[in-house]
């Protein structure tokens, strides 16, 4: 990953390690940063600060905070800052033949004008728009692609797909990630154990258990990580030992699941024990 000085003055970009094809960064400019040009994959990211400019398909549209850019392949756009201050964004790129894997030969979605606001597309871009230095896994990638391909078909108004799914192949997903879960599962594992390709699991998990394999994998090591911690575990040993990659990993996953930090956590289920 490449890193420069995060200042005022000088325009920077962040390139994460890319997972399965996808690319991440995150960068900062002023005036000017993109010339017109257009690439063969969906350029999706988020506005951090300031105000995104950019021309497409023959418009200029601006992204404010909180905004998701959705820009469709081989659509020409440039890139320059809409205030004095400059903007901040983080981006991901995705082939689109990651995205028919999901759909299964349906049209790819588009959103007109680039710039959407709407809650599903935030929500199911919050998993893929980390930051940079923050590390993902390819499962976790994989159920953040999926959800992102079904909020951007809705949104898209695209018709949905009929509700069908294989349960056996969900119930041996999710055996095997509860007996592994401490363990480095791999997306090539879970498809042989499973006799099913990741996007066909993925649905099938959903449907079937009501959340994503990666999710139902990171609550049983959280799981783990709270008897560890309770029988006196240092927070490093217990998040390394529950499977993740470091404390730092597991303490965002504790948090986004229970509203506390690791150790507010402990402070007050140890301060409710009895004498």
């Amino acid at each position: 990953m490449t890193r420069r000085v995060a200042d005022k003055q000088t325009d920077w970009v962040r390139r994460a390690a890319p997972v399965e094809g996808v690319e991440r960064i995150e960068a900062w400019f002023h005036g000017n940063a993109y010339a017109m040009h257009r690439h063969d994959t969906y350029a999706i990211g988020r506005t951090l600060a300031g105000v995104q400019s950019f021309h497409y398909r023959r418009g200029k549209q601006n992204s404010l905070p909180g905004n998701t850019m959705v820009l469709h392949p081989d659509e020409a756009h440039d890139g320059q800052a809409g205030s004095e201050e400059g903007f901040q964004y983080r981006m991901i790129y995705v082939q689109p033949s990651l995205f028919q894997d999901v759909l299964g030969g349906q049209a790819l979605p588009f959103l007109e004008g680039g710039v959407s606001s709407d809650a599903r597309v935030a929500a199911a871009t919050a998993a893929l728009l980390q930051p940079v230095h923050h590390a993902i896994e390819a499962l976790e990638q994989s159920d953040g692609l999926a959800e992102l391909v079904r909020a951007l078909a809705a949104v898209a108004g695209l018709p949905g797909r009929r509700q069908n799914g294989d349960f056996l192949a969900a119930r041996r997903a999710r055996e095997y990630l509860h007996a592994r879960h401490a363990q480095h599962v791999t997306l090539e594992q879970l498809e042989h154990a499973t006799g099913r390709d990741r996007w066909s699991l993925s649905h099938d998990f959903r449907l079937f258990y009501g959340t994503s394999p990666y999710r139902y994998l990171t609550m049983r090591r959280l799981d783990a990580v709270r008897r560890m911690l309770i029988a006196g575990t240092p927070l490093a040993d217990a998040a390394v030992g529950a499977g993740f990659a470091d404390q730092s990993h597991m303490t965002r996953h504790f948090s986004k699941a229970y509203g506390l930090t690791p150790g507010r956590w402990l402070s007050i289920v140890q301060g409710a024990a009895p004498g």
